[in-house]
């Protein structure tokens, strides 16, 4: 059967793709590869890992386009994922671009990005992936945005049932975003989610059992969540902007290339980086 063709244009700058055309390329010369001897060329592989990251498109569907075997397809795909990953900036390079920014505070939210089931149990014969709380599988991340809400770092992915404190501590944030606050004067705004974490961390007072809040409290909780609200816009960009982010369905652990990946194209689509 003779398919349709037709014409599509896909949602991101010139500039963009020809940027991930150059580290593909770049990455080619470090490899050693000879002229000629790749299916495609660097910019239409760009276009592939773009198309895959900001339309879902299915890799069935770009071996075809691309006149390729899915194999080729798929490795195309982890190559750029790796190539942009690397890009991305560590968590000791995002707080140096934030105190240079002179921020006030910074916004920390996980994100619990949803994917395909999987069976690896975990504690107590839990089903390690599973996010008890959004009823989904689904692999955890931690963001940290600008006051703005711009996203300037994500963690590498943890398993869905993990608490944002628990994965929060194992990255090490806590720690840092501590230091930064003792340091520099910057607080860490989040939610209750992040209760105990420290005295650099910002989040609602907790209304107790049997006990009312007092109007200072009250008013301070306001003005928290005032201010931190705006921290659900990274989060948002991220799941918006790229329909590969909402989800997964290659393996869990690759969350955490994707979503550094997705980070580096965002900075690179808006030119910022802080």
């Amino acid at each position: 059967m003779t398919g349709v063709t037709y014409t599509a244009v896909l949602n991101a700058r010139q500039e963009t793709a020809q940027h991930v055309a150059k580290l593909l390329h770049e990455h080619r010369e470090r490899l050693g590869t000879r002229r000629g001897t790749r299916a495609l060329g660097a910019f239409k592989q760009a276009v592939l890992v773009l198309r895959w990251f900001i339309d879902g498109a299915r890799l069935v569907q770009l071996a075809r386009d691309n006149g390729i075997s899915i194999p080729t397809a798929y490795r195309y795909l982890h190559e750029g994922l790796t190539v942009l990953a690397d890009h991305a900036p560590d968590l000791s390079t995002a707080l140096e671009r934030a105190t240079a920014a002179g921020y006030t505070h910074l916004n920390l939210d996980g994100t619990v990005i949803r994917t395909d089931r999987v069976a690896a149990p975990g504690p107590n014969k839990a089903d390690l992936w599973w996010s008890g709380k959004h009823r989904h599988h689904g692999g955890n991340a931690q963001v940290i945005s600008a006051p703005d809400g711009w996203p300037i770092w994500v963690s590498p992915v943890r398993p869905g049932r993990e608490h944002d404190t628990t994965c929060a501590r194992t990255h090490g944030l806590v720690d840092a975003l501590n230091r930064l606050a003792a340091t520099l004067g910057i607080p860490t705004l989040t939610d209750l989610g992040y209760e105990n974490a420290g005295p650099g961390f910002r989040h609602p007072a907790k209304k107790l059992q049997g006990r009312e809040l007092d109007l200072k409290q009250k008013t301070f909780n306001k003005v928290i969540r005032g201010i931190h609200g705006v921290a659900e816009r990274a989060n948002a960009l991220f799941k918006v902007t790229f329909k590969a982010l909402r989800r997964v369905s290659l393996d869990p652990g690759s969350i955490t290339r994707i979503a550094r990946a997705a980070l580096a194209l965002l900075q690179m689509e808006h030119g910022r980086t802080t």
